[in-house]
């Protein structure tokens, strides 16, 4: 799993900082979450190669999430894209792409999906055979998902001394792998937690976009690998926080410590701060184990 940030910083662009957006690959997809101003300048200064996107996830329609979107479609199709493409983010989404393609008459050669989002509860909103992807509820200033990325369990791995003993033929290897209880040779059944291993562990990422603090998101995103959760301000602008509906560092910190999360990653920062290590200080009070998201970071996990 593989998190590269493009843009990190709340508001508005600057010269050395870019709004939200960053790229998780994670079993084989690659996966666009926001697409602020300079998306595509980002993802082609890092390399990063944007064809392979198929599915974009928009957590809210404030500009600093999206406004690198319609360039980004716009570019592909001029690269005479073919691969269709999946948008997923709230209701209205969709209007706003299409007025402005239908306004410049330039509509894509290639297949445009919405997939609009309404509810407030969590929901399941990708599934493949490797990956599912869940929103996550938040509370901001206008309707605003996050999302968790799930890899699903994988094939489990053969005791193949514990198999030969159980006298399971080698034909029923593979239903073994896929966690299958088998008969073995003399028509007795086996179960298949005392003749295999679990298989490699699945990783999860959630990313907790602008919201205020919200402890009802704690059972959706119990458990994962990585969080990345905003932090707008630091505790001495909380004030702020709860007028904007954003968090603090140290919000953001509670939420990944009553998570019980493995790493916390924080991002959207004010540029109202001369530095970032500010966060850091104040998350590190409450939990142990705290990355910054920069512009041009990337998190191997």
């Amino acid at each position: 799993m593989k998190l590269s940030i493009l843009g990190c910083y709340s508001a508005t662009p600057r010269t050395l900082n870019n709004t939200t957006s960053q790229v998780l690959e994670i079993n084989n997809h690659m996966f666009l979450i926001d697409c602020g101003e300079g998306t595509q300048v980002q993802l082609r200064k890092h390399k990063i190669k944007f064809n392979r996107i198929k599915h974009i996830f928009i957590s809210h329609l404030h500009g600093d999430h999206f406004f690198g979107l319609v360039g980004l479609i716009s570019t592909f199709r001029l690269l005479t894209r073919e691969t269709d493409l999946h948008i997923y983010g709230p209701k209205g989404i969709k209007e706003i792409v299409t007025l402005q393609m239908k306004l410049a008459d330039s509509w894509t050669n290639y297949n445009l999906i919405f997939h609009e989002l309404t509810s407030t509860k969590s929901e399941l909103i990708f599934e493949d055979e490797k990956v599912e992807v869940h929103t996550i509820p938040l509370n901001h200033r206008v309707y605003t998902n996050g999302f968790l990325f799930k890899e699903k369990e994988g094939l489990r791995k053969l005791d193949i001394n514990a198999v030969e003993k159980a006298k399971i033929n080698v034909a029923y290897y593979r239903k073994l792998t896929q966690g299958f209880d088998v008969e073995n040779e003399e028509g007795e059944l086996i179960k298949n937690e005392t003749v295999t291993f679990p298989g490699v562990k699945p990783k999860s990422y959630a990313f907790c976009s602008d919201t205020m603090y919200k402890e009802d998101i704690i059972p959706i995103i119990q458990d994962a690998d990585v969080l990345y959760h905003e932090s707008t301000f630091l505790e001495q602008h909380a004030h702020l926080a709860v007028r904007t509906k954003h968090s603090t560092a140290k919000e953001a910190a509670r939420i990944a410590k009553k998570a019980q999360v493995r790493t916390l990653i924080l991002g959207h920062y004010s540029t109202r701060y001369d530095g970032i290590e500010g966060f850091k200080k104040e998350a590190l009070s409450v939990f142990e184990n705290v990355e910054l998201a920069e512009d041009g970071k990337t998190f191997d996990f």
